[in-house]
């Protein structure tokens, strides 16, 4: 995040010429040439607006000048990258009182840009040294409170971070211990259990800073400070040190002490109002951190239980996914995928996104997947599950818009096909290592309504690569989609030229590994499927007329087949539960009816008919004429189960094949 500044200097070199917010009024500002500053938690960073040029003794260039100067300077207005060009022109003959003001703008405002707890803590601790003092102590409440809720349990503080400025002499190290090289840890106290009716406590929720010899404030300074509190001579003497407590909305956020060694002029009280709004400002930030970490945990945590724990493993297509969360500076998407077994060994690949980043996209991606699969299970096209989706997304809220990219995989007819809503196309990378982007009509997002979406079937080849993805992999600050896709494209040409056929896993691990490098502002959903196919003489499918004698025919058939494949130990009970089905089937049906035969690592029977009635097993009566079949069926099938269709329901069982 960039840092707002003067364009000739920082804010500490701003408030340190007029010995305002600083030293004191009236008092000897301190050395200007002060060198880099030491942390306990964050490596240095070196002194920021630094003027450059120029001789000791003249203004603007590498001293301090007076506060009676007749020479104008600029400060930033307002946050963003066009701070520095917004300015207003503010005369050096201002008093301490206004650098005060003008030392507490530019602080405060650097505190609220942070997005998280260390930033918001490093920014403190960088307006705080050495501007306002040599070194500064902060502990943290621990655990930090979330929410509005309220805890019984005692407080206590943690030691987060220690800063200080590097540049003093040998003697003043000696006499004050504390600013010394890091660490310091063994000098304060690393974890502090509050009393309740302690005088620390006391402090913390009265929300007030004191300095270090106000009266009854020692026994605060010991407990909280620890062993170095009591080491005479340990800590500066008079008012060189303030304790301010980090009070948010609602609960005690921290501490954060404040000193200044002796060669500096004390604190006075215009600086304790200036610690006091420092502490409140990073109080709240702190507070805005918590809550925000919170949130964007809570929602990562929603996205990834409302994505597939596991890949289906469907005969005839392998696949294999990805889900790569944006930066921690992001927060948590809509992205979503999945594969969903359909009727036909055929496979449902599909891929989403919902625009936004926030708790509220994880939620509207988890409601609109469950959609996807009901209406999945329906065995409806493409097109009419977009459809279908678009109509269900509107009753979710206008404010809601999402892509979709939809497909259906037959590995019997190796047919693929599809249809989009306003989605980045799919990338089909065929078995010689020639990539295509797929161009189907992309249609309006999920949520406008009042879209026709259109279907596209083409061709899937045996060994064809399918990929699905979300708009994160191909888009960026630097890139339009249209050129991220084609370079996707190139990167899967380049992948495997040359090379045997790479698994998926190693296909997914390349993609992803050649994104840049830095933050990412989207997350990343890639579904990828490899077309295997079914060999055509493993499968049997036939059409018969729903009328007595169908049954028996079903059985001829079937026990045809199953010669042709050497599976004889399986006639019997095959021939038993295709006639009981396609029995049934004749009852409700008004047209052809399909029975359908795949041999896999598993032996399937389908019979499709044109009526929604699905049969459902029941105790059948001593005395009642029907309602065996299922229940024979239940008993000789290792798995069974019955579908609805748009145009009618399907009825399936498998056997498992025996070993030879």
């Amino acid at each position: 995040m960039t840092e707002h500044r003067t364009p000739h200097e920082g804010p500490a070199e701003a408030a340190r010429r007029s010995g305002g917010p600083l030293s004191g009024t009236g008092s000897v500002a301190p050395d200007t040439s002060m060198g880099p500053r030491v942390t306990g938690t964050h490596p240095s960073s070196p002194p920021h607006g630094r003027r450059a040029g120029g001789t000791a003794g003249q203004p603007g260039k590498g001293s301090a000048a007076p506060a009676s100067s007749d020479t104008e300077r600029r400060i930033p207005e307002g946050d963003g990258p066009q701070a520095e060009s917004t300015q207003d022109t503010v005369p050096d003959s201002t008093g301490p009182q206004t650098d005060r003001l003008r030392y507490l703008d530019v602080a405060t405002r650097r505190i609220a840009r942070g997005m998280d707890l260390d930033e918001t803590l490093r920014e403190l601790r960088r307006a705080a040294v050495p501007a306002f003092a040599d070194a500064i102590i902060i502990h943290l409440h621990d655990p930090l409170p979330v929410g509005d809720e309220k805890s019984t349990a005692p407080i206590v503080l943690q030691l987060h971070s220690i800063d200080r400025n590097s540049e003093t002499s040998h003697t003043e190290r000696t006499r004050t211990p504390l600013p010394t090289p890091l660490p310091v840890h063994s000098d304060v106290a690393e974890r502090v259990h509050l009393t309740v009716n302690g005088r620390l406590a006391k402090l913390l929720l009265a929300g007030r800073p004191a300095f270090g010899d106000a009266p009854g404030i020692a026994p605060a300074v010991a407990e909280l400070l620890g062993p170095v509190a009591g080491v005479p001579g340990a800590l500066p003497p008079g008012r060189r040190l303030i304790i301010a407590p980090l009070h948010g909305r609602q609960h005690v956020m921290g501490t954060v002490v404040l000193l200044r060694r002796p060669a500096r002029s004390a604190f006075t009280g215009d600086d304790l109002l200036v610690a006091s709004q420092l502490a409140t400002h990073t109080a709240i930030g702190i507070q805005k951190a918590v809550m925000y970490g919170h949130e964007a945990s809570v929602a990562d945590t929603l996205q990834h239980t409302m994505l597939p724990s596991s890949l289906p493993e469907p005969t005839g297509v392998r696949l294999a996914s990805r889900y790569l969360p944006a930066s921690k500076t992001a927060q948590v998407g809509g992205d979503w995928y999945d594969a969903i077994p359909l009727p036909g060994n055929r496979v449902a690949l599909i891929v989403g996104d919902v625009m936004g980043h926030s708790m509220t996209s994880a939620a509207i991606m988890g409601q609109l997947r469950t959609i996807v699969q009901t209406l999945a299970g329906l065995d409806l096209p493409p097109d009419e599950v977009l459809h279908h989706l678009d109509e269900q997304a509107q009753r979710l809220g206008s404010d809601h818009i999402a892509t979709c990219l939809y497909a259906i995989y037959d590995p019997i007819s190796h047919r693929l096909l599809m249809a989009n809503a306003g989605h980045p196309p799919a990338v089909l990378l065929y078995p010689d290592g020639h990539g295509e982007v797929l161009r189907v009509p992309p249609g309006a997002p999920i949520g406008v309504g009042g879209v026709v979406f259109e279907p596209v079937e083409m061709p899937a080849p045996t060994g064809a690569t399918l990929l699905l993805y979300t708009d994160g992999l191909v888009e960026s600050r630097d890139m339009d989609v249209g050129t991220g896709v084609e370079a996707l494209r190139a990167r899967l040409e380049a992948t495997v030229r040359g090379l045997a056929t790479p698994s998926l896993e190693l296909l997914c691990d390349q993609v992803l590994g050649t994104l840049a490098p830095g933050s990412r502002d989207d997350d990343i959903a890639l579904l990828t499927a490899r077309f295997e196919g079914f060999p055509p003489d493993s499968v049997g499918y036939w059409y018969l007329d729903p009328h007595p004698l169908t049954a028996g025919q079903a059985r001829r058939l079937t026990r045809r087949a199953l010669r042709r494949w050497g599976l004889t130990p399986l006639l019997d009970s095959t021939e038993l539960m295709v006639s009981e089905i396609v029995t049934n089937a004749v009852r409700f049906a008004s047209r052809p009816i399909a029975l359908r035969l795949l041999r896999t690592d598993v032996l399937r029977c389908e019979v499709t008919d044109d009526s929604p009635m699905v049969p459902r097993m029941r105790h059948a009566e001593p005395g009642d004429e029907g309602g065996r079949g299922l229940f024979l069926v239940n008993q000789l099938a290792h798995r069974w189960g019955a579908t609805r269709l748009s145009t009618g329901k399907v009825v399936w069982f498998e056997q498992q094949i025996p070993r030879t």
